[in-house]
């Protein structure tokens, strides 16, 4: 496993197909939590919605902190990206797999399969 000098961690793609599962089933559960509140939000008067959002918020905020401590890199709502030394492995959920990479500059719309 090499560094990038931002201290970021570098992924080969066997080393980010093997830490996957666990990002997955962490981003299947913060989404399965999210819904169950999203579902409750529609139903409730204005200071529960707030409540709701306030609790979604913290779900979202705990999530990015365990991917981050994977070492992944959260780029968007359920997105997550693995630092390859010359772009990013992408990956958004509900994906199957890290099917996807991108350059640094091409960013998410510049995604690419992985060959």
């Amino acid at each position: 496993m090499a560094e990038r000098r931002t201290g970021h961690r570098i992924f080969s793609y066997d080393e980010a197909l093997a830490v996957f599962p666990a990002v997955r089933d962490l981003t299947a559960s913060a989404v399965q939590q999210v819904e169950a509140l999203t579902g409750a939000g529609s139903r409730a008067a204005a200071p529960r919605r707030q409540e709701l959002e306030q609790a979604r918020d913290r779900i979202v905020a705990a999530w990015v902190r365990e991917i981050t401590a994977i070492g992944c890199e959260v780029k968007g709502l359920w997105q997550v990206d693995w630092d390859n030394g010359d772009g990013f492995y992408c990956w958004k959920f509900p994906e199957e797999t890290i099917s996807y990479f991108h350059t640094y500059e091409d960013g998410f719309a510049g995604r690419m399969p992985v060959n």
